[in-house]
Formats: structure tokens, C-alpha cells, sequence
């Protein structure tokens, strides 16, 4: 099956964490907003008046179904490629990590737009600073810690144990985001997470993941993405 995946064509935005577990998986797909017509046929598929129209991108097309919500694309993927732990439990478990970077995600968006999306980042750059400095002095911290604990307690080289999943992918995203986000601030704070650093460089230095970062297919790090770099924000 060839999937198709449906995500604003010139950022990374939510749909990497998409396209990381497609490309891991050597999966055949399309991202189909990037093709022509592509942006009209997502539009269309999410006015429509029937079946399971998704709220917003990014959703993906698998044969009749269409998926929509990161996390819960990310639970079909990887129940279908290896990307997850079978047995339920061990599903759950993964699902609920992933929805927990879901949320880092949000506040992560929110440093430089927490009035709202619908406003210009020069229209909030003063509470945008105080954003960013409330969630780099305590959610960083918070979130980053935690997968950190989880790695040293895992038993293995990823964060469930010896088998990478999804997770691991996205936990390489948030690192190398950040990276760019904030260098200043990042370069300061890695050493507090060796284990999620030494993660990030194992899933870079995967076949299919390295052949990724290298093509055309990965979109650059742009200022209309999550991950936005504004130097007034990382000191």
C-alpha cells in the first residue's frame, strides 16, 4: 500500500514526526501536499461533508482509512511496521509517550506565539521572552528529564528498551529542533541529558533516517515552523 501523507508542504511542523517513521519504516508514500494539486486535495478532504474528515493536518491516507492526529497516525504506523511493542500494554504505553511529546510539542510552539497563532510573532515578542524563559528555567527541564530517566532505566539503547519505535524518532526531532531553536541555550543544557544526546545520534545514524536528513525529501528549519530560531529568545 502507498500511503499518503497531508501536511503543509514548506515546514516540518507536526508532520516530521510523520514522515520520520515513514522514511525509518522504508515505507512507500507521497507527501501529497508537496505535489501538484496537492494543497486543493487537502483542503477538499478536510471540507468534506461525509466519511471522517480530519480536523487538520497533519492526516494520512491508507488505503480507505484516513488518519488524522499525530500521535494517533503514529499508533497505526507503528503497529504496522514495527515502531511499537506488540501486546497491549506495552502499546499503551508507548502511545501514551507519544502523546506526552505531543504536549512538549504545543509548548514548544508556544514560545514564540503564546497569545496566539492567529497573531505575528513581532505583535507578542515581549511575552514570547517571558515564555521562553519560564519554559526553558522549568518545562525543559521537566519533559527532558523525564525521558532521560526513562532511558537510564530502559535496559537497552532506546527508550522502551533494545528495539527502537516512534518515540525514539521523535524525541531525535525534538533534540535536533531544538538545536536550531535555540543553540545558545541547548549547547548549555545538553549535559544535563547525555543519554537523550547519545539517542539523538543513534537514530541520525540510522541507514534509511541518515539517507533522510540528506535528501531533497527533508524540509530546512524555517521561521513559519514549530521550531523557530529569533535571537532575542536564546541567550
Amino acid at each position: 500500500m502507498r500511503y499518503e501523507l497531508y501536511y503543509w508542504p514548506t515546514i516540518q511542523g507536526r508532520g516530521e514526526y510523520v514522515r520520520l517513521a515513514l522514511e525509518e519504516a522504508g515505507a512507500d508514500y507521497v507527501d501529497a501536499a508537496r505535489q501538484e494539486s496537492g494543497m486543493a486535495a487537502m483542503m477538499r478532504m478536510m471540507e468534506a461533508k461525509n466519511g471522517t474528515p480530519p480536523f487538520a493536518p497533519p492526516f494520512l491516507k491508507a488505503g480507505k482509512l484516513v488518519i488524522g492526529q499525530t500521535a494517533n497516525i503514529l499508533l497505526y504506523l507503528g503497529s504496522r511496521h514495527s515502531l511499537s511493542p506488540k501486546g497491549e500494554a506495552a502499546s499503551l504505553w508507548v502511545h501514551q509517550l507519544q502523546l506526552t511529546v505531543t504536549d512538549f510539542v504545543v509548548e514548544i510552539h508556544d514560545t514564540h506565539h503564546p497569545l496566539g497563532s492567529s497573531l505575528y510573532y513581532e505583535d507578542q515578542r515581549s511575552e514570547a521572552k517571558k515564555r521562553t524563559n519560564e519554559f526553558w528555567k522549568e518545562r525543559v527541564p521537566k519533559f527532558l528529564g523525564y525521558f532521560e530517566a526513562l532511558l537510564e532505566t530502559s535496559g537497552g539503547a532506546f527508550i522502551t528498551g533494545r528495539r527502537l519505535t516512534h518515540v525514539d524518532l521523535s524525541l531525535f526531532q525534538i533534540v535536533e529542533g531544538f538545536r536550531y531553536a535555540f543553540p545558545k541555550r541547548m549547547k548549555a543544557f545538553e549535559h544535563k541529558i547525555p543519554r537523550l544526546v547519545d539517542l539523538h545520534d543513534r537514530v541520525a545514524s540510522r541507514p534509511n533516517i541518515k539517507a533522510y536528513l540528506s535528501s531533497e525529501r527533508r524540509i530546512a528549519f524555517n521561521e513559519d515552523g514549530i521550531f523557530r530560531h529569533y535571537k532575542e529568545l536564546d541567550f
